[in-house]
């Protein structure tokens, strides 16, 4: 997309144009382009067909906001959904921070949600394209007072001026995918750690699967899933951690934050009658050991791991907690594909939902196998017991 074209949007032309684009529907493309090129210029109607197509893929993100937004292909892939934007954004204003200096800020994503909590905002970024789309989002959602756009390289900013840093480094490169080595991140994560310990405080966005011994000691390391999807991680730099809490587990949109990371691991026992499916935040941020003794409780029944190597929990006692999905288990048995078919025939089991963890058979090609039929419903763990593969039948444990 050029930025010439992508400036023509806002013509009262491509204005019109993007309005009678709003209930796009892909399917009638096709005939919506020929009549649309009839009244208007041919390269406008093809640049607000790519934008009526990057709104619809950013509703996921965005949500209603996505229909008033201007976004780059590379801007819809790399922004930070919105709650979790938002939750960020909470986070700064809990620190008392006023304003902040967003660096590789994109189509702005974070730039609104901190201007929404109040904050004063620099979105720089290095890519025209990206800034104009920044810029024009700020204009959109009434937010232009509160950010200021930037086209530059990053680490040529000053940002003394500003309560705190935040930096999105671009993990994504033409032509190779997704980067995972963090000292090939635009910029490098060794220079955004060294502009965060720079300002008073500061947070990196990073990929979830950081390993741990990439986490800076005077940091705390954030893991935030939404919906159960575990969405991104992020080295906190101001916020000094509690002693013996270095790691962070956030849950959206319940807002459940659990932190600490210092705890030994849970001992491993027999499969008793709940399984606890730990949040996926939960397990990258290394925090099942603190699950599991919330799961003890008063009585200290000893949550215990079903194998060393896998972050199931078990338990006699079903105990509320918004870290793990808790199942009654009916059956524990050793893998058997013929035994499982069996069973879901004479139970009348049609609606078979097919959990796994350290195994390798795939829930569909399960699912081909066994032919569930029938009006009842049952959950299956695959999964590792004592080092053995073993499934678990069971249902959804109700918890208050």
């Amino acid at each position: 997309m050029e930025i010439d074209a992508f400036r023509a949007l806002f013509t009262p032309e491509g204005q019109a144009l993007l309005d009678e684009l709003r209930d796009y529907s892909p399917g009638e493309e096709l005939a919506l382009a020929t009549r649309l090129r009839r009244t208007y210029d041919a390269t406008l109607v093809s640049t607000a067909l790519s934008q009526a197509r990057l709104r619809t893929r950013a509703a996921a993100k965005f949500g209603a906001d996505a229909q008033q937004m201007y976004f780059t292909p590379n801007g819809v892939e790399q922004s930070t959904r919105s709650g979790v934007a938002e939750w960020r954004a909470q986070r700064f204003r809990a620190l008392g921070v006023g304003s902040v200096a967003d660096l590789c800020s994109g189509i702005g994503g974070d730039a609104l949600a901190l201007a929404r909590a109040g904050i004063r905002v620099l979105a720089v970024d290095r890519d025209p394209l990206a800034c104009a789309a920044a810029e024009a989002n700020a204009e959109a959602l009434g937010l232009g007072e509160l950010i200021e756009t930037r086209c530059a390289d990053v680490t040529e900013v000053d940002t003394s001026g500003y309560d705190a840093v935040f930096v999105d480094p671009a993990r994504r490169s033409a032509g190779r995918g997704r980067i995972f080595d963090p000292e090939a991140y635009s910029p490098p994560l060794s220079w955004a750690i060294e502009a965060a310990r720079k300002a008073p405080v500061a947070a990196l966005k990073v990929a979830p699967g950081i390993p741990h011994e990439a986490v800076p000691e005077d940091a705390e390391a954030e893991w935030v899933s939404d919906g159960g999807d575990v969405k991104e991680a992020a080295l906190w730099f101001g916020s000094k951690p509690e002693p013996g809490s270095p790691h962070r587990a956030t849950l959206l949109p319940a807002g459940a934050s659990l932190t600490g990371g210092l705890l030994p691991d849970p001992e491993a026992g027999p499969v008793r009658r709940y399984l606890y499916e730990p949040d996926g935040a939960v397990i990258r941020a290394h925090l099942v050991a603190e699950v599991a003794a919330q799961l003890s409780g008063e009585h200290g029944d000893g949550a215990t791991l079903i194998d060393p190597t896998i972050a199931y929990l078990t338990s006699d006692q079903l105990t509320a907690t918004p870290y793990a999905t808790a199942y009654e288990i009916t059956d524990a048995l050793p893998f058997n594909l013929k035994k499982l078919k069996a069973l879901v025939r004479e139970r009348g089991i049609g609606t078979l939902v097919v959990k796994k963890r350290g195994s390798a058979i795939e829930p569909e090609e399960l699912r081909r196998k066994v032919k569930p039929e029938g009006a009842n419903s049952a959950v299956v763990v695959l999964t590792r017991a004592a080092g053995a593969p073993v499934m678990l039948i069971g249902q959804p444990a109700a918890t208050a």
